[in-house]
């Protein structure tokens, strides 16, 4: 019996996410960030439960042993040991939850409060949305790298100051990209049609702006997300954020940086392990974005 809802069953009718993930899926170069993403993800979250050693462990007779694949390495310590013997393996893999893990945190915190004050303030109009688009340009003209030092330096350091620091020192570019984003939506004419009709400002919000909005969002999460790894390894390089011996991967710069001639290997894995994190976001980001167009067109 032929389904009359559908006259053409030849044809498949996708939906919007599906078409997204296909279009996703034809960029080579995306999967194998979002495979190196996951693989992150996945470290992050069960990583601390594999490593071989203790974090602070110490092993003295082992101290600044090469990694694995020099001449001198050991298999048992596989990315070798820093000046106190503690293995370089596990605590790069215990700092993935203090970098890359706190990021995510800090930016699904900066998501949702900065896009509900976005959405808010581009669907207000008068004193309310001017007051909010001058606050902002005020706040924007400082790096957020600077907002977190200065709050930061103000609340103390340590890691749990830094989160807080950088979690506030990133909402104002969420509501800004919000802001912006919902505020050309709002004057188009299917919304102004929509409003005519007498919809609900809850109605407009969820089936009107919100679908419309994703790639905004989409994109300032990615550079939000590298711009949180970036600034919780600066906080941490430069003595504010987590302290000697978290593991957090700028940390471990700090600590290693007197010994970069005598022992690369010590500066150049935390340095490394910060950059893929970070390139791996973008290429995600870029994949997402291109999708989303690609199933737009």
């Amino acid at each position: 019996m032929q389904d009359k809802s559908n006259p053409y069953p030849e044809l498949k009718i996708l939906s919007p996410l599906v078409q997204t993930w296909a279009a996703y899926q034809r960029n080579p170069l995306a999967m194998a960030g979002l495979w190196c993403f996951m693989l992150l993800l996945l470290i992050t979250l069960v990583g601390p439960f594999l490593v071989p050693y203790g974090v602070d462990e110490q092993h003295t007779d082992r101290l600044l042993l090469a990694p694995s694949w020099a001449a001198t390495g050991n298999i048992d310590y596989f990315f070798g040991t820093d000046d106190l013997g503690r293995d370089m393996l596990s605590r790069l893999v215990v700092g993935a939850r203090l970098t890359f893990g706190c990021a995510l945190i800090v930016v699904v915190i900066a998501l949702v409060v900065g896009s509900a004050i976005g959405i808010l303030g581009g669907m207000s109009k008068g004193l309310k949305s001017s007051v909010l688009h001058h606050l902002l340009d005020t706040l924007l003209s400082i790096p957020s790298l600077l907002l977190a030092i200065i709050m930061v330096a103000m609340l103390g350091p340590g890691l749990g100051n830094t989160l807080i620091a950088i979690t506030l020192a990133l909402i104002p570019p969420f509501i800004r990209a919000t802001y912006n984003a919902v505020h050309t939506e709002m004057q188009k004419e299917y919304i102004i049609a929509s409003r005519l009709d007498g919809s609900p400002p809850l109605r407009i919000m969820r089936l009107a702006i919100l679908p419309n909005i994703v790639e905004t969002l989409v994109a300032q999460t990615t550079r939000t997300l590298s711009a949180a790894i970036l600034d919780i390894s600066a906080v941490g390089f430069l003595g504010l954020g987590a302290q000697s011996p978290q593991p957090e991967w700028g940390t471990m710069l700090a600590d290693s940086s007197d010994l970069i001639y005598l022992a690369p290997w010590t500066v150049t894995l935390p340095g490394v392990a910060i950059l893929l994190s970070v390139l791996v976001t973008n290429v995600v980001g870029e994949g997402i974005r291109e999708a989303l167009k690609e199933g737009n067109d």
